[in-house]
């Protein structure tokens, strides 16, 4: 038997560009390798804090998560992704520089989330700042015009101590906050059938989610493990 090489690391399909951040990376947190049941690549974008791509609109930074993108194929990651809903800005200059499958943001399940759904009921996005989430970033992701925003945005710990890059949070606080947001979100808009996380750093709550309102809720976790399965299938 004969194998072809060409690349530096095998086995892992999946390269993450990382915001540069020091705050708790929880596990279920993108960003803690030991929330994925299989290998990933890890690329730091130097300077993409929280603050700057989220509450700033990423100015600037292109060229080095084209960059960092490009280093995580040369290593050999298949395909890629992002730790950041906001960084659905990127998509169409990444997918067209990388020359590899793309999905910057969990934002991109909400039109497939719909199709999913029964008749009047539709999917609504929870995000970490709602007052940034601009249209600019739905469209690129195709989210529909018109779907319910939720936002953890005046809440006690989670938005603050996230885009703040703090270095302490309180788990149980942030916990709570995406609660509260989920349940507000489901009150203003009855039509809601299930839940998108958009940050990145929503997923060791989706659980707590699903059980105080009852609906399915998809992440940037199942997104990934989706994704995962399409650059490495299972062989049977």
């Amino acid at each position: 038997m004969k194998v072809t090489g060409g690349k530096a690391v095998y086995g892992a399909g999946v390269g993450i560009l990382m915001l540069q951040a020091r705050f708790p990376r929880i596990p279920g947190d993108m960003g803690n390798a030991l929330s994925w049941p299989f290998p990933v690549h890890y690329r730091v974008v130097r300077g993409a804090s929280p603050d700057r791509v989220v509450r700033q609109g990423a100015p600037g930074l292109l060229d080095a998560f084209i960059e960092a993108g490009r280093a995580l194929v040369a290593d050999g990651a298949d395909g890629i992704t992002t730790n950041c809903g906001f960084l659905s800005l990127f998509q169409p200059e990444l997918s067209a520089a990388l020359e590899v499958p793309v999905m910057t943001s969990s934002l991109m399940q909400v039109a497939l989330v719909n199709r999913l759904l029964p008749p009047g009921k539709v999917a609504g996005v929870l995000t970490i700042s709602a007052s940034a989430l601009t249209a600019e970033h739905l469209a690129r992701a195709q989210v529909p015009e018109g779907t319910p925003i939720g936002t953890t945005e005046g809440g006690r710990e989670f938005t603050r101590a996230i885009l703040g890059d703090e270095l302490t949070l309180d788990v149980e606080l942030a916990r709570q906050d995406n609660i509260d947001a989920a349940r507000a979100l489901i009150e203003s808009h009855p039509e809601v059938g299930a839940i998108v996380l958009e940050c990145t750093n929503m997923v060791p709550y989706a659980g707590d989610i699903r059980a105080a309102t009852g609906l399915p809720v998809f992440s940037i976790y199942s997104a990934v493990t989706w994704f995962q399965q399409g650059l490495v299938p299972r062989r049977f």
